[in-house]
């Protein structure tokens, strides 16, 4: 299949760039033909190159750019994919406006947040000019088939997918990103990734604020800081020295690897933190806040602790529990829950049945 990946998103600090840039990558090494269309960044387009995928940069300014819609029309043209599969809403609605006269086999689209379709984005989604509507969680299928009016047929769920080959902890330091930061060895090392506010990063610091009176070994770090002024916001709530702010980074299995347990306390926004699925491929117990569809991967106490969201006390409490006991037996039942049910491999085998599956029932449609 000739395979367009299209997100106006260039940058690898936000999940939904891993997660198309792990769909391309993993279709081509499959042996198809893919290109990426995205703004233009010379890393993405480097990485492009680096797994023989092609790669386009456009524009992308807002949904009414024509310029972009153009240019995208002609590529269309040029290039005749089978299947565009768009990730975001303002590559969503360019691409919709490019292939107007011009459809193609299979058009998808891809939705990863928990928000409900409103008046003026549920036509994007109703269109028969889109096949599928793929959500990364039941939870999400659940949300836009009732506030988008869908029928349930359009939408699929389609778990996004860790490299468990990647995030493997028999294949990393457990040390090395201690060493980097100086935590020494004795600490019990909390990690969360993510500070914006709805990722509840500030509840986390109340509650381990709350353990560390009896347990004052304890250090939370809270990851992905883009700039200095995010870090310096962390600092000042926190005033205490056993909280980091950590820089974003491209090495998560060997930071995750240093970490006793992974936490993620949001408590809006979120599809299934792609976090957890990592932390738990590496063996780490985790507790998650019941936002979004995370109940569909932290599915009992046998892989992980899930918890209320903006719930103090129950937040403290699973804190206090994990800290107390040995979590080392959850931690090898959640890394076999990813691997079984959450992986790249996985993922990559889903959605070539998806597109295979819309261009047969197309040409079968014509035929009839």
């Amino acid at each position: 299949m000739r395979i367009f990946q299209i997100l106006e998103f260039n940058q690898f600090n936000t999940g939904s760039v891993h997660q198309m840039f792990q769909a391309a990558t993993g279709l081509r090494e499959r042996g198809h033909e893919v290109t990426i269309l995205s703004k233009p960044d010379a890393v993405l387009a480097a990485k492009a190159a680096e797994n023989d995928v092609r790669f386009h940069g456009l524009p992308f300014r807002h949904q009414f750019d024509f310029g972009t819609v153009r240019r995208l029309r002609r590529l269309i043209r040029e290039e005749r994919p089978d299947v565009i599969h768009v990730h975001k809403g303002v590559s969503h609605a360019l691409a919709l406006a490019a292939t107007w006269r011009d459809p193609v086999g299979a058009f998808v689209v891809n939705r990863g947040v928990s928000f409900p379709l409103d008046y003026w984005n549920r036509g994007k989604y109703r269109t028969r000019r889109v096949d599928r509507v793929i959500t990364v969680c039941q939870q999400i299928k659940d949300v836009i088939v009732e506030s988008g009016k869908l029928p349930d047929e359009k939408v699929q769920v389609i778990y996004a997918g860790t490299d468990v080959n990647a995030f493997d902890p028999a294949k990393r330091d457990a040390r090395a990103f201690r060493y980097e930061k100086n935590i020494p060895d004795d600490r019990f090392v909390i990690a969360q990734v993510g500070v914006r506010d709805w990722k509840g990063w500030k509840e986390l610091i109340d509650s381990v604020s709350d353990v560390a009176p009896q347990h004052p070994n304890v250090h939370l770090l809270l990851i992905g800081c883009r700039d200095e002024a995010e870090a310096n916001e962390v600092r000042a709530y926190a005033r205490v020295d056993w909280v980091t702010p950590v820089e974003y980074r491209t090495d998560m299995p060997n930071v995750f690897a240093s970490c006793d347990l992974v936490v993620d306390a949001s408590w809006a926004g979120t599809g299934i933190t792609g976090t957890i699925r990592e932390a738990m491929a590496m063996e780490k117990p985790v507790i998650a806040t019941d936002a979004g569809g995370n109940r569909e991967l932290v599915s009992s106490r046998d892989v992980g602790w899930l918890i209320p969201m903006k719930d103090r006390a129950a937040l403290t409490n699973a804190l206090r529990e994990v800290i107390e006991s040995d979590a080392s037996v959850i931690g090898k039942r959640a890394r076999q829950h990813v691997v079984s049910g959450f992986s790249k491999e996985l993922r990559i085998t889903r959605l070539e049945e998806l597109y295979s599956s819309i261009l047969r029932q197309k040409r079968f449609d014509v035929r009839g």
